[in-house]
């Protein structure tokens, strides 16, 4: 995987905040995967962005459910873009079931182990239960795991080498993700060089702040880019994604990996 955009869903029944028709929403995540699959992308990462504040566990049957038909939704209209599917704020069981049914390729774990103070309390990975479900449902769904992730800080451990070590060795994630300190921050070079010191081997992708300018840059380090914000028209996250703007991205994340 080189290049996923991100399919920022708008609130789904149950949140917090009033929320459109379903129907809408599928419209417009619709659009948005088109967009993404029109554009060259290897995954479309589909999570429930509009739903926040989000839950610190277990999210409710009905965004699961919404969920589910998103991404059938998806799958119909882009039959050729992989899917990646994340429930916020960290869901790994709704999210590895969804995965399964739909036949998406990965989930995204925002804590997968250790914990993290975030600004829905202290959030705990669970490794062991996300990998013993997996196991449970035979399904070959694989595990992109941020280590340190945004909008939060680790609590204990906070050395991002021997972070991404446990994430990649004792939590087998199947990727690892390096982010900035919030939604579209860029992360440090520094940074993303300690998760690959750390965890030798491991493939690495930024998963925020990514952008035409530094992407270059970024995958000098990095094997991939989850980019969500710098797709959206206008640089708006609320906004569709643009056409002109993803293909911008998959060109510029081209020039950078043929080196």
């Amino acid at each position: 995987m080189r290049f996923a955009g991100v399919v920022h869903l708008l609130p789904l029944p149950g949140a917090p905040t009033p929320w459109p028709p379903l129907d809408d929403t599928l419209t417009r995540a619709v659009a948005d995967a088109r967009v993404l699959a029109d554009a060259g992308a290897d995954l479309a990462v589909i999570e429930n962005f509009g739903d926040a504040p989000f839950a610190p566990g277990a999210v409710g049957p009905v965004t699961v459910a919404a969920m589910v038909r998103v991404a059938i939704a998806v799958r119909e209209a882009a039959p050729d873009l992989a899917l990646a599917i994340n429930v916020l704020r960290n869901d790994a069981a709704s999210a590895l079931a969804i995965a399964t049914a739909v036949g998406a390729a990965w989930i995204r774990v925002n804590v997968h182990t250790g914990a993290a103070w975030t600004d829905q309390g202290l959030v705990t990975g669970d490794a062991r239960g996300t990998l013993a479900l997996r196991t449970r449902l035979a399904s070959d769904v694989r595990i992109a795991a941020d280590v340190a992730v945004k909008h939060a800080v680790p609590a204990g451990e906070t050395d991002l080498g021997r972070l991404a070590a446990d994430t990649w060795h004792r939590g087998r994630a199947d990727a690892l993700l390096v982010t900035g300190g919030h939604t579209g921050g860029v992360p440090l070079l520094a940074d993303i060089d300690a998760v690959i010191d750390g965890a030798p081997g491991a493939p690495v992708w930024v998963a925020s702040g990514a952008t035409v300018h530094n992407v270059g840059e970024l995958l000098r380090r990095a094997q991939g880019a989850i980019v969500g914000t710098a797709l959206h028209r206008d640089g708006d996250i609320r906004a569709p994604l643009d056409l002109e703007r993803a293909s911008a991205m998959r060109k510029a994340i081209d020039r950078a990996t043929r080196g």
